[in-house]
């Protein structure tokens, strides 16, 4: 894959996970001050009491409403609890349950906000707790652990409509005042106040091409107060608007999880989507502008973000397609290493453990262990544009995948592994390899489309990038640019494709029009 050293890869993934969480020993501390926003680990200060209980709320309708209460009883709309999955199997299973969980509980003090948690019982390489609100109804697998913290009555639309004479928000308000969290409320604390519906935009700046503020797009963006939740993705122009309303401020939080099927985290720290924090803010809504000067983490993860959104979008046009990326596509990404990849273990290719041991030593079982579909190297990569050029190419090669299958994928993988160890750790070896052919093919197809989509968002440019290596990228560019576009091109892209000549042969057989151009493109990058 591109520059990609395969041993520093996994050494270097591996260190920067383990080293990029910090202390996993959050004590509790009491600090007055919660406002401020940090992006390591959250520290929690004392437990609170949840409002939304039923037995809380129970006693706020009595406060609110004396002459009802004995003749209204509320029942749980939902239970907290927390859930102990074992390993990433058990996690992805109560994502597709349609559990959405976080790994802090949400009924402590924030002292110090951050993306992530650990609790301190927890040893550091397994999951820790995660935190859900589900349905009265719901059970976990028996193998899961899970713990019923609270059933709560967290009023909704089928609350209003069977119960339209109770002034629900000042049930909620009053519950906040019984249970000593009056001072989170807004706008005062008069019961008739009304709730607000977070709304708001995220934006990012890419200065390499405008100057103007752009949508962060289809990203999902969440909120809470205790165990009240609200999610939404945004648009494409980054508006969001919550569904939920709220008396108090809630906690927003930027999950990458695209509406586009693709999220960003290691799960070394078992999170389907990074987490980036933004910090209470007003329950009318929350927008900020995200910028290169904004905290690292969030502006890399932005940019991913819409640079895989983008490209999902440039896969069709007028009809014709290019296979977009699996949707379930999980990507890495790390700041202290510079080779990426596209090694899609996720969805099916095999790392031979027997083949890579003597390569990636203790490393190997790790790696097979998180499965991450795109790595992407970081380090030196400041600016949008390289960012923006890394991603694309190895989405490219994620696009590739989905033509060829696993099997194809298999033997790509056993090249890259192969040739670092004949040819003495030069990146795509020398050409002459069993499996050579595999490479040649999908790395003229990665750097082709890294060409082809830099150029169409940043303009001309003189530099080919990939065109140092034994294969040529500039075959394809050669024929774009002689109309033959990369919808074209990928149709060739077959599994029984894997060499130049089989290349050359299947456009040849496609496109008989075009025949002296192909041969004058193969004959001129020989």
């Amino acid at each position: 894959m591109k520059r990609l050293h395969f041993f520093v890869f996994c050494a270097a993934l591996f260190a920067a996970v383990c080293c990029s969480r910090g202390s996993l020993n959050p004590d509790v501390v009491s600090v007055e001050d919660d406002s401020a926003v940090d992006h390591d680990l959250i520290v929690l200060g004392e437990k609170l009491e949840d409002p939304y209980t039923v037995e809380n709320m129970t006693k706020a309708l009595a406060t609110v409403y004396p002459t009802k209460a004995s003749v209204v009883q509320l029942t749980p709309t939902d239970n907290y609890v927390r859930l102990l999955p074992r390993n990433d199997e058990d996690l992805c299973l109560l994502e597709e349950m349609g559990v959405m969980m976080l790994d802090h509980p949400l009924d402590y003090r924030i002292v110090k906000e951050g993306d992530y948690y650990h609790d301190s019982g927890i040893p550091e390489e397994d999951i820790t707790w995660q935190y859900a609100v589900v349905p009265p109804d719901f059970i976990a697998p028996d193998w899961i652990e899970c713990e019923l913290l609270d059933e709560c009555f967290i009023p909704g639309e089928h609350e209003t409509k069977s119960m339209p004479d109770i002034d629900w928000e000042a049930v909620e308000r009053a519950s906040f005042e019984l249970t000593g969290n009056g001072a989170m409320l807004s706008s005062g604390t008069k019961a008739e106040a009304k709730a607000s519906y977070p709304a708001g935009r995220i934006t990012i700046v890419d200065t390499d091409y405008d100057i103007h503020p752009v949508g962060l797009k289809g990203v999902k963006v969440s909120c809470n107060v205790f165990v009240k939740f609200a999610r939404t993705f945004t648009d494409e122009e980054g508006y969001y608007e919550m569904e939920k309303g709220f008396t108090s401020d809630p906690r927003y939080r930027i999950e990458f999880t695209n509406r586009k099927g693709f999220s960003q985290g290691i799960n070394l720290i078992m999170v389907k989507g990074s987490v980036s924090t933004l910090g209470k803010h007003s329950p009318r809504g929350y927008s900020t502008c995200i910028t290169k000067n904004s905290e690292s983490k969030l502006w890399r993860r932005a940019v991913i973000n819409n640079a895989v959104f983008d490209y999902y979008e440039s896969c069709a046009s007028n009809g014709v397609k290019i296979a977009t990326p699996p949707a379930n596509l999980r990507i890495w990404s790390c700041s202290l290493m510079e080779g990426s990849a596209a090694p899609m273990l996720q969805q099916g290719p095999v790392l031979d453990l027997d083949l890579v041991q003597g390569v990636l030593g203790d490393y190997a079982p790790i790696i097979k262990m998180f499965l991450p579909d795109v790595v992407l190297g970081l380090k030196n990569k400041e600016s949008y544009a390289e960012i923006y050029r890394n991603v694309t190419h190895e989405i490219a090669h994620a696009s590739h995948y989905m033509r060829v299958g696993a099997t194809y994928w298999d033997n790509v993988i056993k090249h890259i592994v192969m040739s670092y160890v004949t040819s003495g750790g030069i990146t795509y070896g020398i050409g002459n390899e069993e499996y050579a052919g595999y490479c040649e093919v999908t790395e003229m197809w990665a750097y082709y489309i890294e060409n082809i989509l830099y150029r169409e968002r940043y303009g001309p440019t003189s530099k080919t990038y990939g065109s140092n290596y034994w294969f040529s990228p500039e075959i394809f560019l050669y024929l774009d640019e002689r109309g033959m576009n990369r919808f074209k091109l990928f149709v060739a892209l077959t599994s029984d494709v894997y060499s130049r000549d089989a290349l050359k042969s299947r456009l040849l057989s496609l496109y008989p029009e075009s025949k002296s151009m192909i041969n004058e493109a193969f004959n001129k990058y020989l």
